[in-house]
């Protein structure tokens, strides 16, 4: 009588604090890899995951199949095996963020991006709830997705049947009163082009702006808000370009009940009151150069900040963002590298990043890749005295993938 043989589950790669999770996240459920995270804010008045960080569990869940979240009773501690990335073949998935969601829908977005294009059938996911679509202090908002991260995947030859849609804007953020005024927006975000290893990278040559593009947005405020926005942005940046289009959007606020974003769900409202939430307007530009390189600013309305002086904000971020060189700008950096290592094994690809851009989070995201992917170290070399180039190995083989440089 024979017994068959059990292969040992690998142990997991252990990490400290929740800097970074997400990205690490991802990079597991690329490469099959467990991973066990400790101290999540465990020194903070309040311990453990967000709210939204279980949210994104919760998306990871629903998109993979076999994968096992063990999560300690205070949330302080996350073991993670990750499962098959499956997608949902099409249909639509409806997921539901915390109503106090404090951070935009892009942090959900952007996974989901890089996650898509090595899944066995296509994504839809529906995103609503506590969904904010303009910027916020920590993420860029869903026109900056769509116009400046979006088309970067078309360097690896992926770019079919990609589609983010925005059913209901929404804004977020403090307010004059110093609260969190919550979203209700919904985004619709479906990909249907699929991969086994995309294309290796060979990105040199930033090229010169041609065109600038933008998207200025106003949710439950005066429609003269846009034209504002765009005068003031115009005006600064008809001195280095006049192909300029400014596209203006303008949607109702949202009427939910008084207890919504309140934090306790089970509050009553007996007289049916509602409020008024989303309520904002902000400015996303974009620059595009003659190699399809692009550079991209984002702001949202501080409170009080009147519309001139948030478009001309926008214009100087979206200088200063050309000023640092490179060919992929701050917004894009984490997809770029994340598809370098994806790539075909042994192909070497390179791409040119402006000195400034290179910071404390891209550094540990190198690692962090080097930690979970594997491989060697990174190549940064002088290229022309301006910008650094970096150089990717990519080592590539579906759930066996690893990181090369």
């Amino acid at each position: 009588m024979t017994t068959a043989s059990v292969t040992p589950l690998p142990p997991p790669i252990r990490f400290t604090t929740h800097h970074h999770l997400r990205h690490r996240l991802v990079l597991a459920t690329l490469v099959g890899r467990p991973l066990h995270i400790s101290q999540i804010r465990s020194n903070s008045p309040k311990p453990g995951l967000t709210p939204y960080e279980f949210s994104f569990l919760r998306l990871l869940d629903s998109l993979t199949n076999g994968s096992l979240f063990e999560i300690s009773v205070t949330g302080t501690a996350l073991l993670y095996r990750p499962g098959l990335i499956t997608g949902n073949n099409g249909k639509l998935l409806r997921h539901t963020l915390p109503e106090g969601c404090t951070r935009g829908v892009t942090y959900f977005l952007e996974p989901l991006c890089t996650l898509a294009p090595f899944s066995k059938a296509p994504f839809s996911v529906l995103l609503d709830g506590g969904v904010i679509t303009a910027a916020t202090e920590e993420d860029y908002s869903v026109d900056t997705f769509r116009t400046a991260l979006l088309p970067l995947l078309a360097n690896f030859d992926i770019g079919r049947n990609i589609e983010v849609r925005i059913n209901k804007r929404s804004s977020g953020g403090k307010g004059s009163d110093g609260k969190f005024s919550p979203g209700a927006g919904e985004v619709h975000f479906t990909f249907g082009h699929q991969v086994r290893l995309p294309k290796t990278l060979h990105l040199v040559n930033p090229g010169r702006v041609k065109r600038i593009r933008g998207v200025a947005y106003v949710t439950g405020v005066s429609v003269g808000n846009n034209m504002r926005m765009i005068e003031a942005a115009r005006g600064l940046l008809n001195h280095y370009i006049n192909d300029i289009l400014i596209h203006a959007d303008s949607s109702a606020a949202h009427l939910v009940p008084t207890t919504y974003g309140s934090g306790s769900p089970n509050a009553s409202n007996p007289s049916g009151a509602k409020k008024k939430v989303g309520v904002g307007y902000g400015l996303s530009l974009m620059a595009e150069t003659s190699t399809s390189c692009i550079y991209s600013a984002d702001v949202a309305a501080l409170p009080g900040e009147a519309p001139e002086d948030v478009g001309l904000r926008a214009a100087q971020m979206l200088l200063h963002e050309i000023s640092l060189g490179g060919c992929v700008g701050r917004v894009g950096m984490n997809l770029m590298m994340t598809m370098m290592g994806m790539g075909m094994e042994g192909d070497v690809g390179r791409v040119v990043i402006g000195r400034e851009v290179i910071n404390e989070d891209v550094v540990q995201g190198w690692r962090d890749m080097k930690t979970i992917m594997g491989g060697g170290e990174v190549v940064l070399r002088e290229w022309e005295g301006v910008d650094g180039v970096a150089k990717g190995t990519g080592r590539a083989r579906g759930k066996e993938s690893w990181w090369g440089w």
